[in-house]
């Protein structure tokens, strides 16, 4: 399928080769929509996610990577070490300068992802003020307003949030979420007209399947055949809660089963863990690893892992949800039961569900669900199977695309 060459310009916070987060989906995305024959320029920052540390080899204040026919142009801007909330304010404020004083030429069409909020809506304003005509599509992966009421923030400043957030959506020619659930907030919360709306999943971008031997890669990792290995890959943050997790590992030390909670990863809240978690003998820190290893990584480990902070429920679907279905391996969320992450296990029945916060059950399911093997490979044969039909990667890049052709002004 080609779309006439149109020139299509995307701006991000986040771009290969981070592998977390929107990275990976934008990456994917960009490289896609070029083999269908669109002329793809990205405007990003620095690698710098989930570390919040700009990444050796960069930091120029301008610099230019091409690769699968995508013109990538990276931006200096502000990278806090210690990314409190207002710090991260002024990181996605500085991005959005640098993307409304960057050069756009002359675009037939613009994507905005979302995260970051408000980079993107310096970027609208500048587009509705200098390219009035050329129509915008705003890729939405995270709700920011939902996220400032689930994470317990002011509620001045989730109004104020909410209030910019509904702006940027509803002066968008149209809007991409990843779950039926966004649409519903965007719709009746935000208030986006229904028809501007459109419902593109995240896909399984994870690539090849486990190709290590799971015996030889547990041994590597220092795990034993005996022990239960509960893995939470990816960000390290806030929504994330994983204290609970440390709980959780403070219990099974006291337990006759041998269980190893492993966190896997990076982010904001690391530091905070490590030191939470010490003297924990049944929690391990484990360093990102190679995108090669990190679906053996997970295909290693007997139990997957979604904790979320009690309270959030709406906020994002995790983007590690699709390379866990990917590997069949059971899945394992310890999240709010109306929530979307819950939803979407419902929907893949790729593993189970307890309450948010409860260390013990969390403790108790990941026991049970290690010690049944014909329900674990049930379930991690259910996750590959929805990964298979609901979240293949061609039919959701050529959804994307047909959505970007359709965006028209309005």
């Amino acid at each position: 399928m080609t779309s006439g060459g149109e020139k299509t310009m995307v701006l991000s916070a986040h771009f290969s080769p981070e592998t977390t987060g929107n990275a990976p989906y934008v990456g994917k995305l960009t490289a896609g929509l070029a083999r269908r024959g669109r002329r793809v320029r990205v405007l990003s920052a620095h690698p710098h996610y989930p570390e919040w540390e700009i990444r050796d080899g960069y930091g120029q204040w301008r610099r230019r990577d091409d690769g699968d026919g995508v013109v990538v142009e990276r931006l200096l801007h502000y990278v806090p070490g210690n990314p409190s909330n207002l710090k991260r304010l002024a990181a996605e404020l500085s991005l959005g300068l640098r993307f409304a004083f960057a050069r756009w030429g002359r675009p037939d069409v613009i994507v905005l992802v979302s995260p970051a909020l408000f980079s993107s809506a310096l970027a609208m304003l500048k587009a509705r003020l200098l390219h009035p005509r050329v129509p915008v599509g705003v890729w939405v992966q995270d709700i920011y307003s939902v996220g400032a009421q689930e994470t317990g923030g002011h509620e001045a400043v989730a109004a104020v949030i909410k209030r910019i957030e509904s702006w940027l959506f509803r002066s968008a020619d149209g809007v991409s979420v990843i779950h039926d659930r966004f649409a519903t907030v965007v719709t009746e919360m935000l208030g986006v007209p229904r028809d501007r709306v459109e419902v593109i999943r995240n896909w399984a971008h994870v690539g090849e399947p486990a190709t290590r031997d799971r015996a030889t890669m547990r041994r590597s990792l220092g795990w034993r055949d005996e022990e239960i290995v509960v893995l939470h890959a990816g960000n390290m943050g806030v929504k994330q809660g994983l204290e609970n997790v440390v709980d959780a590992a403070r219990l099974a030390d006291t337990s006759p089963r041998d269980v190893r909670f492993v966190l896997m990863g990076d982010g904001n809240q690391k530091d905070h863990l490590v030191e939470y978690a010490e003297g924990t003998a049944s929690v391990e820190f484990l360093e990102s690893v190679s995108n090669d290893d990190f679906l053996n990584v997970l295909a290693a480990a007997d139990v997957l892992l979604v904790n979320e902070k009690v309270g959030v429920a709406e906020m994002s679907v995790p983007s590690k949800l699709t390379s866990y279905f990917t590997v069949g391996r059971p899945v394992l969320a310890a999240t709010a039961s109306e929530g979307a992450t819950a939803t979407e296990l419902r929907s893949s029945n790729a593993g189970v569900h307890v309450a948010a916060g409860d260390p013990a059950a969390l403790l108790g399911a990941a026991i049970a669900l290690a010690d049944d093997t014909d329900r674990a490979g049930e379930l991690g044969r259910n996750g590959q199977d929805f990964a298979a039909r609901v979240l293949d990667a061609f039919a959701a890049i050529d959804h994307h695309a047909r959505w970007i052709g359709s965006l028209k002004r309005r």
